[in-house]
């Protein structure tokens, strides 16, 4: 096994900023056909390498009939799907109270119901592949409080235990299952949270190493669960967050 994901199908939700367009980008320099989805996917020209193997569709995942037409032309197009990459993700900041019940409910059809449905109709595809990975980008946030507001937290705490339960329930079929948790990443996403100056000290105070992370850093670790390199990590939340999570007094 090599550091390589040549020959490898990659599918990328919300893969056109931020972290996503980090993974992507990395998945292409590494080799692989990458196809990236999201509601607009013309800001991904012109910001990678290797377009040959950059496949996009433009749509909204929260949509049923949308996924469903997704995973017929992954079908009919690779046949298999080596990795799937549930990335796609957003956030409404504020207190508990302040939210209305439809807020609450779009950000759990976001960042929750769109990855388990999208996951649920891609097992086929998964199976096929032989050696299948699932990744999915959850937080720090869903572990411990970071006042990015309880609907967040809430999303990507039952993303780590979806993996953790289908990294169990799939591993019969050679489909690995991983999580991603994040500590303050420079996106687009953060950009409102990282721009106040008080809330930056905050947030560098407490991370060790010092700084806020990039998203080549996240799009590294996504990559080596991708490859066959790490053919025996399965069920993990791994952090990627400069040691905040570590960090007592």
């Amino acid at each position: 096994m090599s550091w390589t994901l040549q020959g490898k199908k990659i599918l990328v939700t919300g893969g056109t900023k931020g972290i996503g367009l980090a993974i992507a980008r990395e998945c292409l320099e590494l080799g692989a056909e990458v196809l990236v989805v999201a509601r607009n996917t013309k800001t991904i020209q012109g910001k990678v390498k290797n377009s040959a193997n950059l496949f996009t569709y433009e749509g909204d995942l929260n949509l049923a009939d949308f996924r469903s037409d997704l995973v017929k032309r992954i079908s009919e197009n690779w046949g298999k799907l080596d990795v799937l990459i549930n990335n796609v993700g957003t956030n409404l900041r504020k207190k508990f109270i302040a939210y209305s019940e439809s807020e609450i409910r779009d950000l759990f059809e976001t960042n929750l119901f769109s990855t388990v449905q999208l996951t649920h109709a891609c097992y086929s595809l998964l199976q096929k592949a032989g050696n299948a990975s699932v990744i999915n980008m959850a937080s720090v946030a869903g572990s411990t409080d970071v006042q990015s507001g309880p609907p967040y937290g809430m999303t990507k705490a039952a993303l780590i235990q979806f993996t953790k339960h289908l990294a169990a329930e799939w591993s019969a079929d050679g489909i690995r299952v991983n999580a991603i948790s994040p500590w303050y990443i420079e996106t687009p996403l953060t950009q409102p949270v990282l721009s106040n100056p008080e809330r930056l000290a905050k947030i560098i105070d407490r991370t060790p190493l010092q700084r806020v992370g990039k998203p080549e850093e996240v799009a590294s670790l996504a990559a080596y669960l991708a490859m066959d390199k790490s053919s025996f990590i399965t069920g993990q939340n791994i952090a990627v967050d400069g040691g905040f999570s570590v960090k007592g007094l």
